[in-house]
């Protein structure tokens, strides 16, 4: 068996990854980075966060086209091609695997296709894609192997009119019909993706909303517009079978005591992500695992194996990639010696459906079931000139600040392009900025990120564009 040593082995080249390896690689360690993949990307630019990107953006662009009649464009039902549709997605998840593979070269990062597996605190066994092992010795290792969709006993996965989230993503075809079971983000953002090209989209949630962990009135503006999309959004409703018929699969559900039966093209089921730790020969190791399956660390992401990290899905929650690529870096510091920390005040999310969602720090619902005292305002996007010339008024900009001090602690925005907003608010929770900062920070007009200066002025009850609520200050000191 071929004997590799390095200095840092990186297993999982995703969005923690590949960065570590490069953070590194660039700090002048000799790395080694394990992926079963040709080239690095991992989960998100394989089959996540990329290619569903690329499909929504089509969706976007076929929705527009429909709303336009509402201002005198008429450009008549999209025609579409699913076979370039798919194969465009796939040539954008080529385009940015190959031009990471492109700087591993650069950095002269050694690239080991196969699958890893721990056999001491200081040795891996890797099983190359073409069947070959070899041993690769290490000073520290990154354990970034990321995590994959949740199962429900008893579905079978076999089927080709059953899929996970991998699956719909390759689907290459617009069914006519799709269940989406479960209520999530990624759910709905697929479902939202169907819709949008013409498939009747059901979606059956055990729960009484859709997008847990949402402050519930931000959730209310994206239901109201899938209630319109959508065939139906069953809540409160649970999937008791799936049966395969011909071309169609029979479901049979479970709501307030009765059972009822429907027929679909497809299911695509969504009920989460657990992390991907199987295989990984942690027992040959000190490193720990949780109850609900993440690698325990400290928080410089070590393990308890000192030799070890772990980062990204398999390291806990919020399961994002931009927080993997954040703790790479955090790492990649800690590995070369600096005395630093993950210790983030915001970490984003967005749900990337139409209207998008997007939040920061801590949401209205934690604050209030924490006992903080807060002062909260929110502009509805209603009053908003950009929203109204985009012809989307649907939309609704919350402030959360701490009370006393007016410092921003929470931020919540959703409507269209509210990923592309929330940074400023990322920002300014990190620094520990007021509502007087923002609102007295010039945004330019016509904006949606007016939205967020006017819901900060709102903090004082002195929204230019909604009535004031409630005295306040009325300048800056």
């Amino acid at each position: 068996m071929e004997r590799i040593t390095t200095e840092v082995a990186v297993i999982g080249a995703g969005p923690g990854g590949y960065p570590a390896a490069f953070a590194l690689a660039d700090k002048g360690k000799k790395v080694t980075l394990i992926d079963p993949e040709l080239n690095p990307g991992g989960v998100c630019l394989y089959r996540g966060c990329i290619p569903s990107k690329a499909l929504l953006h089509a969706a976007k662009v076929a929705e527009e086209a429909r709303d336009a009649v509402d201002f005198g464009l008429s450009y008549g039902e999209p025609k579409i091609d699913p076979g370039k549709l798919f194969s465009w997605k796939d040539e954008v998840v080529s385009k940015l695997t190959g031009g990471l593979r492109t700087l591993v070269k650069a950095r002269k990062v050694n690239y080991l296709r196969g699958r890893a597996s721990f056999t001491s605190s200081s040795t891996l066994r890797v099983v190359t894609a073409s069947g070959e092992e070899r041993e690769v010795v290490f000073e520290n290792a990154i354990i970034s192997t990321g995590s994959v969709s949740r199962r429900i006993p008893g579905v079978d996965f076999g089927s080709p009119n059953v899929v996970d989230s991998d699956g719909a993503l390759s689907m290459g075809e617009i069914p006519k019909s799709l269940l989406v079971v479960g209520g999530g983000y990624i759910g709905l953002e697929l479902g939202t993706f169907f819709s949008s090209l013409g498939t009747e989209v059901t979606v059956v949630e055990m729960l009484p909303g859709i997008v847990q962990g949402v402050d519930r009135d931000l959730a209310r503006v994206l239901k109201k517009r899938l209630d319109q999309k959508f065939h139906s959004i069953m809540l409160e409703t649970k999937l008791i079978s799936i049966s395969e018929l011909d071309n169609e699969v029979q479901v049979s559900f479970e709501a307030d005591g009765k059972t009822f039966q429907e027929k679909y093209e497809k299911v695509l089921i969504s009920v989460g992500r657990v992390p991907y730790t199987e295989g990984l020969g942690l027992e040959n190791t000190r490193v720990g695992v949780d109850g609900k399956g993440f690698i325990e660390t400290d928080s410089q992401r070590k393990t308890a194996d000192p030799a070890i990290f772990a980062i990204g899905d398999v390291a806990g929650e919020p399961m994002l990639a931009h927080k993997a690529t954040y703790e790479a870096k955090i790492v990649a510091e800690v590995i070369t010696g600096a005395k630093t920390q993950y210790d983030p005040r915001a970490v984003p999310a967005v749900i990337f459906t139409d209207p998008e969602i997007a939040w920061c720090g801590v949401t209205e619902s934690e604050a209030r079931e924490s006992g903080m005292e807060v002062d909260v305002s929110k502009f509805p996007w209603a009053a908003s000139g950009r929203a109204l010339t985009l012809n989307r008024t649907d939309g609704l900009t919350k402030l959360i600040t701490h009370k006393g001090t007016g410092r921003v602690i929470g931020v919540g925005i959703v409507g269209p392009q509210a990923g592309e907003l929330i940074s400023e608010s990322v920002l300014a929770i990190e620094m520990g900025a007021t509502a007087e900062d923002i609102a007295f920070s010039i945004h330019p007009h016509p904006t949606l990120t007016e939205t967020i200066m006017e819901a900060a002025e709102g903090i004082y009850g002195a929204s230019t564009h909604i009535m004031k609520r409630r005295p306040g200050k009325a300048s800056r000191k």
